[in-house]
């Protein structure tokens, strides 16, 4: 049978992880994406480092062996969307962590207008209520590639209030005057 396999954290956590700056700037894109928690950004760091890590590599090749291999980085990113039909390995390097978390599905559903929020859209698509290609996605952090971008939609029919209403703030409460009668 064998040792059971042992699981790994496919991200990994920043060296410094008590520093303030990278604290700050992290809040603010867990916060913009609708995150649920900073794993989900590491997540997507990781992969980041994994392209831009194969493109540092394609660099230092020679000419010949580089042509070989770019295509499958290339196209995977194309695939993607991330990059477009003309860019080079080189703009490979240029990528951000916001061009990968661009691509989740919760992102795609609000710059699509099926949700209000990122909070909306994160609850639509966990309960069931999005699709690609006819097929019902319930994972947040699904990357979407350019291809199945325009077949996310609603798999249910839902209505969704467009109004914004505030809460009522509660006055206090006066109290109440006694009318006075006159006396006959």
């Amino acid at each position: 049978m064998g040792d059971p396999r042992k699981l790994r954290n496919k991200y990994s956590k920043p060296k410094k992880l008590l520093d303030k700056g990278r604290i700050a700037e992290e809040s603010a894109l867990k916060h913009t994406y609708g995150l649920k928690n900073m794993r989900e950004l590491w997540l997507a760091v990781s992969e980041l480092k994994k392209g831009r890590r194969e493109a540092r590599r394609l660099l230092s090749l020679t000419e010949a062996e580089r042509n070989k291999e770019e295509g499958v980085v290339l196209t995977k990113l194309r695939r993607l969307g991330m990059i477009d039909d003309k860019a080079k390995v080189e703009d490979i390097l240029s990528l951000t962590v916001k061009d990968v978390l661009e691509r989740r599905l919760q992102t795609r559903v609000l710059r699509k207008g099926l949700a209000k929020t990122m909070a909306q859209s994160r609850q639509l698509i966990t309960h069931g209520f999005i699709s690609i290609n006819d097929r019902i996605v319930n994972i947040p952090s699904y990357m979407v590639s350019a291809l199945e971008e325009g077949t996310v939609r609603h798999s249910k029919h839902i209505e969704i209030d467009h109004r914004f209403v505030e809460p009522k703030a509660e006055k206090p409460a006066e109290p109440a005057k006694a009318e006075e009668k006159p006396k006959e």
